[in-house]
């Protein structure tokens, strides 16, 4: 009975979908005179919500012309209108905003497509200790978070100093590629004084008080373990890749279209993308420390909450997550 009452409702979902809510599109433009794309440009201000929906209606289209529309070349964009508006009967000359608004909201949607491409293309690249351009921006991720500490050599244990695994930094860019150090050097260069607010935070330990009772009841070695743990402390680097690969989800599920259909006018980019990180990073750290964890093996399910809530909060079609860093003049907005 479960079975066919499934079967029954997903044969009401497409018959809905592939009948009735063409034939209500047909009448509601018929009503208004307007087709679904001016209506969605007309009752949406700029942003998340009206390019959502754009998005959507192209992708759902059963013209060929709406369908290809989002997978535009940056280039071939103004075409691109110029045909839609051609397919829809719509003279520009009546309707000059619908062509600026629809054109804002295609570069928007290819912008989003190129910009995983870009970045598939950072995480897919290994770092290479041969080529001098990876190790420059690794000695330059050095002296701007270091500044008065010069590095002993290439292969350091210095480098656990920053957060680093081992005394070679490559081996931990291998699940991020040259995407981690990437964001890592924006941060450290873009937002220095918080990143180093954040290193600095990250290689504190943490005290907890211990009453005279409860220290009466430890050997020696329990007290002092009990007393000095490094529950705030955490490798630097390494979260900072870990946060890279958390950034990367959310790109790659479409969840940051929320985020970045808000803050950039047309087409996102890859500054773009660092400057979330960038925010992840520095809210990631006041979160760490709300949720007060016992020691680093809480690491995972502290992520994995912090995760959550930021989905949660690009489920909002209004709300940005911006960077409060010079590097950008946005704001953490409800448009």
């Amino acid at each position: 009975m479960k079975h066919f009452l499934r079967v029954l409702s997903q044969f009401l979902v497409f018959l809905y979908c592939k009948c009735l809510w063409r034939g209500l599109k047909f009448v509601i433009r018929k009503v208004t005179g307007r087709c679904e794309l001016q209506r969605i440009c007309y009752n949406n201000k700029p942003g998340a919500r009206r390019t959502l929906k754009i998005e959507s209606s192209l992708r759902s289209s059963k013209h060929e012309i709406l369908q290809s529309a989002i997978n535009s070349h940056p280039d071939s964009v103004e075409k691109t209108i110029d045909d839609i508006m051609a397919l829809k009967k719509i003279n520009p000359d009546t309707n000059p905003q619908l062509g600026i608004s629809l054109q804002a909201c295609l570069l928007q949607i290819v912008g989003y497509r190129n910009l995983v491409v870009e970045v598939e293309k950072l995480r897919r690249e290994p770092y290479d200790c041969e080529n001098p351009v990876h190790e420059e921006m690794l000695m330059k991720l050095w002296k701007e978070l270091c500044p008065d500490s010069p590095l002993s050599g290439r292969i350091s244990k210095q480098w656990c100093e920053i957060g680093f695994q081992g005394n070679d930094p490559k081996t931990d860019f291998r699940g991020m590629g040259l995407l981690g150090l990437y964001n890592l050097l924006y941060f450290a260069e873009h937002d220095k004084a918080t990143a180093l607010q954040v290193l600095h935070d990250s290689l504190q330990p943490k005290h907890r008080g211990v009453s005279r009772e409860e220290a009466s009841k430890m050997s020696k070695a329990e007290w002092e373990k009990k007393k000095f743990d490094k529950a705030i402390g955490y490798s630097f680097a390494i979260v900072g890749i870990n946060i890279t690969e958390l950034a990367y989800s959310l790109l790659l599920s479409g969840a940051l279209k929320t985020h970045l259909y808000n803050v950039a006018p047309e087409m996102p980019n890859v500054a773009h993308f660092q400057q979330t990180f960038c925010y992840l990073m520095q809210e990631f750290h006041r979160f760490w420390i709300e949720e007060d964890p016992s020691d680093i093996m809480e690491f995972n399910r502290v992520r994995t909450k912090f995760y959550k809530r930021v989905l949660k909060q690009l489920k909002k079609p209004d709300m940005a997550l911006c960077p409060h860093f010079t590097a950008s003049d946005l704001h953490l907005v409800t448009l």
